[in-house]
């Protein structure tokens, strides 16, 4: 059920939405509310609030969503958005809608597509945009260490493409596809890019019908072994210190590797838009919903820009 919820009433809230202030602890276990396990994987102490899928046209919400797997043996799904003014046949946004790919957050080991915040994030977004949106369910790390989530990701457009669902065929404009993801999510939206344009250098029929015409990315999860200026300034950050950061890479990567692996350093550049605004802080965007709305009218400008 869509339940908006206004973040920027409170905003100094971590995503669980308890206060911060200053850093509760220098060990990063404590920080993300983590168990190590001896067979690898982790045990998540901290609270994770889902929102149930609400496709009934008859709930007065403006937008309607519902879940559908994607491959039950990896446990993959696919939560849809649908604006309901994509219902109306008098409207004009019964038109085909521009179709954006997300990706959620969480540091690779957190999350999903039904969390509260990003199901809310979602909800908004193809509410302001006028977009479908299919959030992809995908394997965490560190029991699914990278690249697990890229592979998922890929299989996720693979399926998408095939127009499993008749909100799909019936409402999105597949010339008109973008990805898009929020940290983590962002760096698997970043890597999808990259795969597909490289599998479309030798098959330009590759991801037939989709036109991915672009992608967003929002405070994307990058790093290295290096710490840049910003990484020094925010060294005692409550939210998101470096040395937590370093956690969940250690947790994502293959093993074996640091934080200089492409899948963590890109040194392939590519051609972005930036927009940086003053007063914001990692994950604003699920917390303000002042700066949440920015954020959409900075993705609508950006779909408007390749129409």
């Amino acid at each position: 059920m869509f339940k908006p919820r206004n973040f920027h009433q409170s905003p100094q809230q971590t995503m669980s939405g308890q206060p911060f202030s200053q850093p509760q602890t220098n060990d990063p276990f404590l920080h993300l509310k983590i168990l190590s396990n001896a067979d690898g994987t982790i045990t998540r102490l901290r609270g994770d609030p889902h929102t149930p899928p609400s496709p009934n046209p008859n709930l007065p919400i403006p937008v309607l969503t519902k879940d559908i797997p994607i491959n039950a043996s990896h446990n993959t799904s696919a939560r849809i958005f649908l604006p309901r003014k994509a219902l109306d046949p008098s409207s004009s946004s019964s038109h085909k809608l521009p179709l954006i790919v997300y990706f959620h957050g969480g540091g690779f080991i957190f999350f999903s597509a039904a969390s509260d915040f990003f199901h809310d994030l979602c909800s908004n977004l193809a509410n302001d945009v006028n977009s479908i949106v299919v959030s992809i369910d995908y394997r965490l790390a560190p029991e699914h260490r990278l690249p697990t989530a890229y592979d998922d990701a890929m299989e996720a457009l693979h399926w998408i493409k095939t127009k499993p669902d008749i909100w799909l065929r019936n409402y999105a404009d597949y010339s008109n596809c973008y990805i898009m993801g929020g940290s983590a999510g962002a760096n698997i939206a970043y890597h999808t890019g990259l795969r597909v344009a490289a599998e479309i250098n030798l098959n330009r029929n590759y991801i037939n019908p989709l036109n991915i015409r672009g992608l967003i990315l929002s405070q994307p999860f990058f790093g290295g072994t290096k710490r840049v200026p910003s990484e020094l300034r925010l060294i005692n950050d409550a939210v998101l210190p470096p040395h937590v950061c370093d956690l969940m890479w250690e947790l994502s990567l293959p093993i074996g590797v640091d934080r200089d692996h492409e899948y963590c350093n890109p040194t392939k550049g590519v051609v972005v838009v930036r927009s940086f605004t003053a007063g914001g802080c990692h994950g604003v965007e699920v917390r303000d919903l002042v700066k949440q709305k920015q954020l959409h009218n900075l993705i609508k400008d950006f779909i408007s820009f390749h129409l």
